[in-house]
């Protein structure tokens, strides 16, 4: 038995599926981002994966605004995060998600011990 893959559809209903199609059963954000209808930059990207899904060459891209759509799954993208290209592959639980949501443009702080001078109250630490 093949198991659902998004909102009751299997995964060969969902590569079958077209834009038109997709936009039914989506979630209001993105339902009312696809009506509006897609940039230039996006129908390009979608271009080149499509183009490049074929020779199996990841895509680099900085589009990332683009909502995951059903002929995105398995392409390889490398999405830049403003500093370096994180690579992703699509899987069916990205679908309706964007682009930049696995592409995190900020790294997770992780404060060290104050130095010396840092504050008044670092004057009593010992020096190690």
């Amino acid at each position: 038995m093949e198991k659902t893959a998004f909102k009751g559809k299997t995964t060969e209903e969902l590569r079958k599926m077209e834009i038109k199609d997709f936009i039914k059963i989506a979630t209001a954000r993105v339902r009312r981002s696809l009506i509006r209808g897609l940039t230039e930059q996006q129908k390009i990207l979608l271009e080149n994966i499509k183009m490049n899904k074929l020779s199996n060459k990841a895509t680099k891209t900085h589009v990332r605004d683009m909502v995951i759509l059903p002929e995105m799954i398995e392409a390889r993208l490398l999405v830049h995060n403003g500093k370096a290209w994180n690579p992703i592959t699509i899987t069916e639980e990205m679908l309706g998600h964007y682009l930049g949501e696995f592409s995190p443009t900020r790294k997770k702080v992780g404060h060290s011990a104050p130095g010396i001078g840092a504050t008044r109250s670092s004057a009593a630490v010992s020096k190690k």
